[in-house]
């Protein structure tokens, strides 16, 4: 029996130039990150997403993504299989596919975008298990191989993504719990709708979304149960702190606009203050000197200040 005959429809890139008003960033700036990613299409032959993945920022977390623009686009994609990404050069790191089928309008509280079920898959180049360059290659994507997940959590019930009304694509660059950071690219030379699997003998099989990137061995994060938590807007982590001094004490003097003093020292200070005290006072007492009169010399002065101050303030 004759295999049925390939369709394709051409989305982006092929026959069609690339353009940068059919994208736009969505970063974990939007969180209080720095990454950043742009979508280059000064050659309208390909597409270049590329930027840079900031993890320190947020503790480790972080993101990048491109994403299409236009909230009323949509395209009918129920009589093929899949997605094909043809890439002309990229890198060893792994990326992201991202499709919606529902966008719902802002929150009317605070403008932001509400969630919807993302329908996603990784993949890398080659995998970083394999050798060789990152040159044209070919990506497959079958829609049956896409994991729906909702808030950044997955989603075993959820309906399948309805490939007659896709309204969303989406391109990303995440950190996989701080396993890959820095600059990064990929450039697309079209990104096309199959109706079978395609036979590219270097056609690399993404791998199921949520997975396991290859990496080397390290202690777990603590945010590794929230960073698609984070890219959804589920959670929010604050820029990193930097590091105290340990050594470091503290005196605050008031807590009004009166009065707001706060008085900061080495914690090695405070001994080395009280010792000379302690010698100086031992010294008085030996010499004959009157504990009395020591102790108004050190009390006479604080008492005479603190009188002033409440003088001045009632």
């Amino acid at each position: 029996m004759e295999d049925e005959k390939m369709k394709s429809l051409a989305i982006f890139g092929g026959n069609e130039e690339w353009s940068s008003d059919d994208w736009t960033d969505s970063d974990d700036r939007v969180r209080g990150g720095k990454s950043q990613s742009y979508l280059d299409t000064e050659d309208k032959a390909i597409g270049r997403f590329h930027g840079n993945l900031d993890i320190k920022t947020l503790g480790g977390a972080g993101f990048a993504s491109q994403r299409t623009t236009g909230d009323e686009r949509k395209w009918d994609l129920s009589q093929y299989a899949g997605i094909e990404l043809q890439v002309s050069k990229g890198d060893k790191k792994r990326y992201t596919f991202i499709l919606k089928d529902e966008l719902l309008p802002p929150n009317p509280e605070n403008g932001r975008e509400q969630a919807t079920i993302s329908y996603e898959t990784d993949f890398e180049l080659p995998p970083q298990t394999v050798p060789g360059e990152t040159r044209d290659r070919y990506v497959f994507i079958p829609f049956k191989s896409l994991n729906p997940t909702y808030r950044g959590k997955l989603q075993k019930d959820a309906p399948p993504l309805d490939t007659s009304n896709v309204k969303r694509m989406s391109i990303m660059m995440r950190s996989f719990f701080g396993a890959q950071e820095g600059d990064f690219s990929l450039s697309i030379r079209a990104i096309t709708a199959l109706s079978q699997a395609p036979d590219h003998e270097r056609s690399p099989t993404p791998s199921p979304s949520p997975s396991p990137v290859q990496r080397k061995e390290k202690t777990p994060m603590p945010f590794q149960t929230t960073e698609r938590q984070l890219e959804a807007g589920v959670v929010q982590l604050s820029p990193a702190a930097p590091a105290e001094d340990p050594q470091l004490g503290r005196l605050r003097i008031g807590n009004s606009k009166i009065i707001k003093v706060e008085i900061r020292w080495h914690k090695t200070f405070l001994p080395v203050v009280l010792f000379a005290l302690g010698i100086f006072a031992g010294y008085k007492l030996a010499n004959g000197y009157d504990w009395r009169q020591l102790l108004q010399s050190v009390t006479g002065p604080c008492r005479d200040l603190v009188e002033k101050i409440s003088g001045y303030f009632s």
